[in-house]
């Protein structure tokens, strides 16, 4: 199973995907935890070249290509070894950051990021929603920020209403919305609930 954990600055998603990442192995079950940009050699070297300002789709095309690389390298051999696969940040984050935010063509985005991931999506996406203020005030001074974890709150303010328009027009069971502002051993509970949930369905 291949589950995603989407969200603004500062949302917590790291933080989550760890404490559930660390509940199914406890339960016995195969995990892999990863994120993106990086998760493989060549995505941490794209990561650090990501800190810097870059065009729009230049900013894309380096996201795309750490991914591209991390689905063929990372995701998909342990997918196909029974492994559940968490990772922080995937396709949504482009719609979100580079559609609605940047404001690049979402068709386009669409058939791009297909080429690089081969066309894997992933089964079960945990939107961690927190107001882009309080999220950014909870990454204060972080040293390690990409680019677009820099910019200024009106761009933060339309990266929440694409994950909300990815959120609204999703397929039923595959997309879960989750307040980030609740405990993190909370969220983690509802995302553990969902990724139980989503996989006795699909026995």
């Amino acid at each position: 199973m291949f589950v995603v954990f989407e969200g603004g600055e500062g949302a917590g998603k790291s933080t989550v995907a760890g404490m559930v990442a660390a509940s199914l192995r406890d339960e016995g079950h195969g995990v892999l935890l990863t994120r993106e940009p990086g998760g493989t050699a060549a995505g941490e070297q794209i990561r650090a070249v990501l800190r810097q300002p870059l065009t729009p789709w230049a900013e894309t095309f380096a996201f795309l290509a750490a991914r591209a690389q991390l689905v063929d390298e990372v995701i998909q051999p342990a997918l196909a070894q029974g492994i559940i696969v968490l990772c922080d940040r995937f396709e949504a984050s482009t719609f979100a950051y580079q559609g609605y935010a940047r404001g690049l063509d979402l068709r386009a985005l669409e058939a791009a990021n297909a080429t690089a991931t081969e066309g894997l999506h992933p089964a079960l996406t945990a939107w961690l929603d927190i107001e882009p203020a309080a999220g950014l005030a909870r990454k204060h001074g972080e040293e390690d920020a990409i680019a677009t974890g820099r910019e200024e709150l009106a761009f933060h303010e339309r990266v929440r209403a694409g994950y909300r328009a990815q959120f609204t027009a999703a397929q039923p069971d595959t997309w879960i919305r989750v307040d980030a502002t609740l405990p993190p051993g909370e969220v983690a509970a509802s995302v553990l609930a969902a990724i139980r949930s989503r996989r006795s369905a699909v026995r």
